[in-house]
């Protein structure tokens, strides 16, 4: 059990995620009370604890001390009581404990933009297609990896952020190459080939671990 305690709360309340189960409370209350309160919900924390372990397990946790892939670096999860939104201090993600998943997918979809934007402009000038990239945005679509209109928009999902860092670079050279040849033909795969001779490689990987992302 983990009992983390805040001098604006003024209320104590217990929360059990998959495997954990934690405390929160005022600066002030007695751990002889917090313990009490554990004692007499004993029974409560056990049937929610054996819920969750009869559940499939997913592929991302949002336990506080998670540690999340972000655009080839860790970020460990912190799960705060009176946070509203998520914020990053150098490797740690702050989360509301509240709805940490909801926050981690907003906070990640607005980090990425900036890096999704150049990495796509420089695979766009090294293809000689600068002039045809129009706007990159960043996706939440469940059906692909990225796309390109044939205005030159470009979009990448922000789960991309959590891939290998040369995956990540595959999808946008392979969207890039688009502004080429709106098609998979021979011809639109040399370019990408003549930027990244191991495509491949990247692109079964995607197809392996793409799911868990």
């Amino acid at each position: 059990m983990t009992v983390k305690r805040s001098a604006r709360r003024r209320t104590v309340a217990l929360q059990v995620r998959p495997g954990a189960v934690t405390l929160y409370a005022p600066e002030r209350v007695p751990l002889s009370q917090l313990e009490a309160l554990l004692n007499q919900r004993q029974d409560w924390v056990k049937r929610h604890l054996a819920q969750y372990a009869a559940r499939p397990v997913s592929g991302q946790s949002y336990m506080d001390g998670a540690e999340v892939p972000f655009l080839g670096d860790t970020l460990t999860l912190r799960l705060e009581d009176d946070r509203r939104a998520a914020v990053r201090l150098g490797q740690a993600l702050l989360l509301p404990s509240a709805a940490p998943e909801r926050a981690l997918s907003a906070w990640t979809r607005a980090a990425c933009l900036v890096p999704y934007t150049a990495l796509v402009t420089e695979y766009a000038a090294r293809l000689g297609a600068a002039e045809r990239l129009g706007t990159v945005r960043v996706s939440d679509t469940s059906t692909r990896w990225g796309s390109c209109s044939s205005r030159g928009d470009i979009r990448l999902h922000w789960k991309l952020s959590r891939a290998p860092l040369e995956t990540l670079r595959y999808v946008a050279l392979h969207e890039a190459a688009h502004l080429l040849e709106m098609n998979h033909s021979p011809r639109y795969w040399a370019h990408v080939a003549r930027i990244m001779p191991d495509w491949q490689t990247q692109r079964r990987w995607l197809r392996e671990h793409g799911q868990g992302l």
